[in-house]
C-alpha cells in the first residue's frame, strides 16, 4: 500500500539554478529534502528538432498534500516552457523517515 510520501522531480540547465529550485523548495516547507543529481546528458524532440542538452534532475521528497503546492510553486520558478514534472509514489520506507517528511513540510 503506498505511504502519503512521494518523490516529484524536474531538470533544469543549470547547476546553480538547480540549488536554487532545491534549496527554495526546502525554504518553503514544500519539501523536506531535495536531492540534485550529478550533470546528465538529454536528448528530445522539441518543436519537431531533436535536441540534447546538458541537465540537472532535482527530486523533491514531500507528501501528497504539499504536492500541488510544490508544483505551483516550480512552475512558476522554473523557467522552461514544459517543465519536467514526474511524480512517484513512495511504496514503504523507514517509518522514521517518512514521518520526518511529513513533519518537515508541514506548515508552520
Amino acid at each position: 500500500m503506498p505511504t502519503d510520501i512521494v518523490i516529484a522531480q524536474t531538470t533544469i540547465d543549470g547547476e546553480h539554478r538547480a540549488a536554487e529550485l532545491a534549496r527554495g523548495a526546502v525554504e518553503a516547507r514544500l519539501a523536506a529534502c531535495a536531492h540534485i543529481d550529478a550533470p546528465l546528458t538529454a536528448a528530445y524532440r522539441w518543436k519537431g528538432t531533436v535536441e540534447t542538452a546538458t541537465e540537472w534532475r532535482i527530486s523533491y521528497k514531500t507528501t501528497r498534500s504539499r504536492l500541488p503546492a510544490l508544483s505551483a510553486w516550480v512552475t512558476q520558478e522554473h523557467g522552461y516552457d514544459v517543465p519536467e514534472w514526474i511524480v512517484l509514489a513512495v511504496e514503504t520506507g523507514s517509518p522514521e523517515y517518512l514521518a520526518w517528511i511529513t513533519e518537515e513540510t508541514t506548515p508552520e
